[in-house]
């Protein structure tokens, strides 16, 4: 015999999180679409406007993604930045210090991002549940 049961009764007092694949498809399409606007208005040859850009692209994916998404967010928008932001365009390379910087900055941003909304969301939580009314405190003597 089959027997119904609910699988949740009422609303989640925290979000839940974007799924990972659908976040490394926003940064790869969002990538893409911030790196050749940034190059169709002159900004190639510039990685700096790029890297800026990529960064809060990052920081932005990370607010609705988990933790694990954050490094395959931040190597995503590396690969666009390294190989459609700077010259030659089409290749890419490793230039040690520098392309470690950047893929640090990249992943900073994307677990920074999740971070906050991570602290947001508990915050949003623990006021949902907490009941209203006068909060308990010391007895008035």
């Amino acid at each position: 015999m089959i027997e119904w049961r609910r699988l949740s009764t009422g609303i989640r007092p925290v979000p839940d999180p974007v799924a990972t694949p659908v976040v490394w498809g926003g940064a790869g399409f969002g990538a893409l679409v911030l790196v050749a606007t940034l190059n169709f208005l002159g900004g190639h040859g510039r990685p700096g406007f790029a890297l800026v850009g990529l960064s809060l692209l990052a920081a932005l994916l990370g607010l609705c993604a988990r933790f694990v998404a954050a490094p395959g967010t931040a190597g995503l928008c590396w690969l666009f930045l390294n190989g459609f932001a700077i010259p030659p365009a089409g290749q890419l390379s490793w230039a040690g210090d520098r392309d470690a910087l950047w893929l640090a900055c990249l992943l900073a941003a994307a677990v920074a991002g999740t971070a906050l909304a991570r602290i947001v969301n508990a915050r949003a939580g623990y006021r949902r549940i907490t009941p209203f009314g006068p909060r308990p405190g010391p007895p008035e003597s």
